[in-house]
């Protein structure tokens, strides 16, 4: 008995299935490609806005003895006197690198500022100012946003060091400045229009890509 033959009809429609599964198949792999580039490219773009902006500002980092509630209290009188001791300082730069000179210049000037006002509070804590390289996370304050990465730092570590702590940007000077002088302060220190627009988040879309940052800056370092 001669076996049976399946029908012309049947194996035109089997191939012809097969082939449309491919091109979704084909279709799927060109979509999961164009959004991985797509990915890759706001990914390079956001980390490139970010060093860009971090090239233009000093932060100010102030570290507490400990969580205590005196230890915060002091840590805030700390803070006080050197913001005004440093924004008079700064007043006449023009730019990030005239500030970090004027900064570096003032460094002991500083640590002994901080020093007089631990003791007119009855502490004896050591003191420690110094400028470096400092990785913050991305942070909201209430009149700006700045993005993860890496910024020079004015640090100010109060005894042990071991407390919270108390981030904010001493060069342009916004850690003083009301709402409305926000962008002033970041134009007159060299931001464009296009960078005061995105840390005063008149892009609303500024601190998605601040999150952005911070998981590729994340992701660098886990590869790193």
């Amino acid at each position: 008995m001669l076996p049976l033959k399946a029908p012309r009809g049947r194996k035109g429609k089997g191939r012809h299935m097969k082939t449309q599964q491919a091109g979704r198949l084909k279709l799927i792999e060109i979509f999961l490609l164009l959004f991985l580039a797509a990915f890759l490219a706001t990914g390079a773009m956001a980390l490139q806005a970010g060093q860009e902006l971090s090239d233009k500002v000093v932060r100010l980092h102030v570290l507490a003895n400990s969580d205590s509630e005196e230890d915060q209290a002091l840590k805030l009188k700390v803070r006080d006197r050197i913001l005004s001791c440093a924004e008079p300082l700064l007043a006449s730069a023009a730019d990030r690198r005239e500030a970090e000179a004027l900064l570096r210049g003032q460094v002991l000037e500083l640590e002994r500022a901080a020093a007089l006002e631990i003791q007119a509070n009855g502490y004896d804590y050591p003191v420690s100012v110094h400028l470096e390289d400092t990785v913050f996370p991305t942070r909201e304050y209430e009149d700006f946003t700045l993005p993860a990465g890496k910024y020079l730092a004015l640090r100010v570590i109060i005894g042990a060091g071991e407390g919270h702590n108390w981030w904010c940007v001493v060069f342009p000077p916004l850690c003083a400045a009301a709402s409305a002088d926000v962008p002033e302060a970041a134009l007159a220190a060299g931001l464009s229009p296009a960078q005061v627009g995105l840390i005063t988040e008149e892009n609303q879309g500024y601190v998605l890509k601040s999150k952005l940052v911070e998981f590729w800056r994340d992701l660098e370092g886990k590869l790193d």
